[in-house]
């Protein structure tokens, strides 16, 4: 029988930077669904594409953090890239939210849609669509997913900044 390749999908960022944000909480497959407002199926599917691209470890209980922190360097935004579009109301995100916005000033915000959102800005597809209402109760998601957007579609100034904030909170556990 044939091993068949099992490529990551966005939501799987999204589950590994949860476990990330919870740090030493415990947790179970059934609270993650909960927080991040999708089914039990879905991370225990995202669990075994995480193994076999060595970001979780055998157990699915530890993320690979070096790892991880190198894809989101190098890699996701040619995997998940992402181009501003249309101006709407929606959650800032990128160098328009926690932490970036405290160092980089811009005129030119950008928001993942949301009618519930209080920024006017540019359209911005967060990795999963969840993850809108998921950040509500997870300040470090929040800001985790906010600078991987910073990568996917920032300037290099951005970019830069933005990896230097997750590897403090990744790599070092800040």
């Amino acid at each position: 029988m044939k091993e068949q390749q099992q490529p990551l999908s966005p939501l799987d960022i999204v589950i590994l930077l949860k476990l990330i944000a919870l740090g030493e909480i415990p947790w179970l497959q059934s609270n993650v669904a909960e927080m991040l407002h999708i089914s039990q199926s879905e991370v225990s599917k995202s669990f075994m594409r995480s193994k076999y691209a060595g970001l979780l470890d055998a157990s699915a209980k530890k993320v690979s953090r070096l790892a991880l922190m190198e894809f989101l360097q190098y890699g996701i935004r040619y995997v998940y890239p992402q181009q501003p579009g249309a101006l709407v109301r929606g959650i800032a995100t990128a160098h328009s939210a926690p932490p970036l916005n405290a160092t980089i000033i811009s005129k030119e915000p950008y928001v993942w849609p949301s009618a519930k959102g209080n920024v006017r800005g540019q359209s911005i597809l967060p990795l999963y669509p969840s993850v809108v209402e998921a950040v509500k109760k997870d300040d470090k998601l929040y800001e985790l997913l906010a600078l991987v957007d910073a990568i996917r579609v920032g300037r290099a100034r951005e970019k830069e900044i933005a990896v230097q904030e997750l590897r403090k909170r990744i790599v070092n556990g800040e």
